[in-house]
């Protein structure tokens, strides 16, 4: 290892007086991206990096082994329009997946191909619907890694644009109307009628006839609701009902809407209220029976399905279908009623501790007919059925050692088929693994479940070990195929993936166990499993390491500065981590439902309670710890890890030569959409990072081409 030194950052006495809290910000300067001596220090720490990465020792072996598991490529279920398809595929040597789409008697056509469009990858596809008739499709870019996706719309036979780009249309949805002249949409007001600061806000939802100039949209929905409020938007399957759901950021509530076409021009729906103010989540659709379908936690944490009226939608209407259970958590459904059925059904997934299940159900009474087999004990997504009806279901299944592949559900008779694999899998060398879920105790003795995979070899010594974890906005941790995961075991190690609160593993109220004041809660859940890594002996003691990204960033952040003691390496990519000023940067103030504001006097001192910059404390011998950031990040602001680097550099007590803390930066991308190329280089600096922390001898271990690793620039430092 060379030489290290910190780069100087001077350290200001500023306080602020909060509710009559004083409250300390050094580093407050670091905040300003365009200032010169931010620019200077995150020069240098550009510099401190590419040094400290001379001395990761297997770091072109896992970019080479990364690259090679990455090279199943991937296949996404299909999206049916009559006999058309629409899926997403990328190939085994692509640096993004294609929008491609078939139909009897053409064959198959690339739609939208992201790296044709820009060779330097970084241009994302971030979201795509095709109309009614799958005539035509509309789609939403990010260029430049820029996270400001533009709509337009593209002629499906002829590949020629007919309509945008249209503007400030990042996370819309796209509801077409039958025939696919119209279609609604989200948009983002202009930055000239709203205040600079709060430019990324202030949503509406349009109605857009395509072709027809822009401005001439007219705005059905959101004026006087919140600035921070995200919508829904989308039309039956009937064609006839206009359905719209609003919640305030990222509230684990909503409320919903419904309103019949057929009673009214399209610009100006007559909108029935389906539940208004009430804390609990609402999803409708209209079937092509016409009946309402709400997909709901209302009464339900574990989620139930129920049908109505779509004239009389509300909550006393609801009759319940499906669900809910006591121990698995409703995930998606889809209704077939084709001619080929003795009956109507719907089918369900479901997530049982994580692990995905799949029933049948009679459509008219829910009776449970069959739990359908699956390949395995992984991860079911993207129910898709046909819009015009049909006996068939398809959806993608995963896990540890399995790269994402589609699977069809054959309704009339109950069987499962592999529709699809991921291009590559078949010419896959993966590692022999063991993967088991384990269970702990938190502090509050609350069961906490964890995935854990290790080489199969019959060895079962301690290892360096990671664990992964993110415990926030109802995100659930499942299985899955990963590329990292099963380089860092082939090199000899264990990784392990936990399920804390705040996910949506156990239902909404393992996700409000840990929000708002019972955010400690994550934490508890982190330290518990991190310990029964190594009182279990899966973890050597000395070669633990935490990791995670943007909510899981916070969580390595907590872990570090509450139990210095039980890590000896962390990786935090783009987290937050200053969490008395995280509103006023990034998308931060769609969060406040989440972590709670510093503007309110009691939900401050939830928050300083755990922030990780404000509990950095002088004297602690921290982890080696690692901080990602990306330059084009709109949602997390890099300047929590810059204020965060420059306070445990000044803290810590171990010399930066055996427990370094360092900041990788990366330009032209954002929070996470990337190419596999910048994949591959982020994952191996980390990996190569945390074998050098934990004492993973990983040179030797790792398998793969070092030349296919040493073309990638970004692996020579960032």
């Amino acid at each position: 290892m060379p030489d290290l030194r910190y780069p100087p950052a001077e350290r200001q006495d500023l306080v602020d007086e909060l509710h009559g809290m004083r409250v300390a910000d050094p580093y407050r300067w670091l905040e300003d991206p365009e200032s010169a001596r931010t620019k200077e220090w995150s020069l240098a720490q550009d510099a401190l990096f590419a040094a400290a990465a001379e001395g990761f020792t297997g770091q072109e072996g896992f970019a080479a082994d990364i690259r090679g598991l990455l090279s199943a490529g991937y296949t996404g279920p299909p999206v049916w329009r009559g006999d058309r398809s629409f899926s997403i595929r990328r190939a085994p040597d692509a640096e993004h997946g294609v929008l491609v789409t078939s139909a009897p008697g053409e064959g198959e056509r690339v739609l939208v191909d992201p790296g044709a469009l820009d060779p330097t990858g970084t241009t994302t596809l971030d979201y795509w619907r095709p109309d009614r008739e799958g005539r035509l499709l509309a789609y939403l870019l990010s260029e430049g890694g820029d996270e400001e996706p533009l709509l337009r719309v593209m002629d499906v036979v002829t590949g020629r644009t007919v309509d945008g780009p249209i503007d400030r249309c990042r996370y819309s949805p796209v509801a077409w109307l039958p025939g696919g002249e119209a279609f609604y949409y989200v948009r983002r007001l202009p930055p000239e009628a709203v205040p600079e600061d709060e430019r990324q806000y202030h949503r509406r939802v349009y109605l857009h006839q395509v072709g027809a100039p822009v401005e001439s949209d007219t705005a059905v929905f959101g004026e006087g609701r919140k600035m921070t409020d995200y919508f829904g938007v989308a039309v039956g399957r009937d064609g006839r009902h206009l359905l719209l759901t609003a919640s305030e950021g990222t509230s684990p509530s909503n409320d919903a809407w419904i309103a019949d076409l057929s009673e009214g021009p399209p610009e100006a729906p007559r909108l029935r209220p389906v539940q208004v103010g009430v804390d609990a989540e609402a999803s409708p659709h209209v079937g092509r029976d016409g009946r309402l379908y709400l997909f709901t936690d209302r009464d339900a944490p574990r989620g139930r399905l129920c049908v109505c009226d779509p004239a009389a939608p509300g909550a006393e209407n609801w009759r319940p279908l499906i669900g809910p259970d006591p121990e698995a958590v409703l995930d998606d459904y889809a209704l077939l009623d084709g001619p080929g059925l003795d009956r109507p059904q719907v089918v369900a997934s479901w997530r049982r501790h994580a692990i995905s299940e799949v029933t049948r159900h009679d459509l008219e009474t829910g009776e449970l007919l069959e739990t359908v087999r699956l390949p395995g004990l992984g991860s079911v997504g993207g129910l898709m059925d046909r819009p015009e009806g049909g006996h068939e279901v398809w959806f993608t299944y995963t896990d540890p050692t399995t790269p994402v592949g589609v699977h069809r559900l054959d309704a009339r008779t109950g069987q499962v088929e592999r529709w699809a694999s991921a291009p590559g899998a078949d010419g896959l060398d993966l590692p022999a693994v063991r993967t088991e879920q384990v269970v702990t105790a938190s502090r509050d003795g609350t069961p906490v479940r964890m995935l854990v995979v290790r080489p199969d070899d019959g060895d079962d010594r301690p290892r360096p070990t990671v664990l992964y974890g993110y415990g926030g906005f109802s995100i659930s941790m499942t299985p899955g195929y990963s590329a990292t995961v099963l380089a860092w075991v082939r090199a000899g190690g264990a990784y392990a993936v936990a399920n804390l609160r705040g996910g949506l593993e156990e239902g909404e109220e393992w996700h409000r166990a840990g929000m708002l004041g019972a955010k400690q809660n994550v934490f508890d859940d982190c330290v518990a499993a991190a310990e029964h890594l190594v009182a279990s002996g899966t973890a050597r003691a000395d070669g633990l390491a935490v990791m995670g990204g943007s909510n899981g960033g916070l969580l390595v952040g907590a872990a570090v500065t509450q139990r210095p003691d039980l890590f000896s390496a962390a990786v935090s990519s783009a987290p937050l981590l200053d969490m008395v000023r995280y509103e006023r940067f990034g998308l931060g103030r769609l969060w406040s439902v989440e972590y709670g504001s510093a503007d309110v006097p009691e939900e401050l001192e939830w928050l300083l309670a755990y922030s990780p910059y404000h509990r950095v404390r002088e004297g602690v011998r921290y982890p080696a710890t690692l901080f990602t950031v990306f330059d084009n990040d709109t949602r997390v602001d890099p300047l929590h890890a810059r204020k965060m680097c420059a306070a445990m550099q000044h803290a810590t007590s171990a010399p930066p030569q055996e427990r370094p803390v360092l900041l990788r930066r990366e330009a032209q991308v954002g929070h996470s959409a990337r190419s596999v190329s910048r994949s591959v280089a982020l994952n191996a600096h980390q990996l190569a990072f945390l074998a050098r922390y934990t004492g993973l001898e990983a040179g030797a271990a790792v398998q793969g081409t070092p030349e296919t690793a040493q073309a990638d620039p970004l692996l020579k430092g960032g």
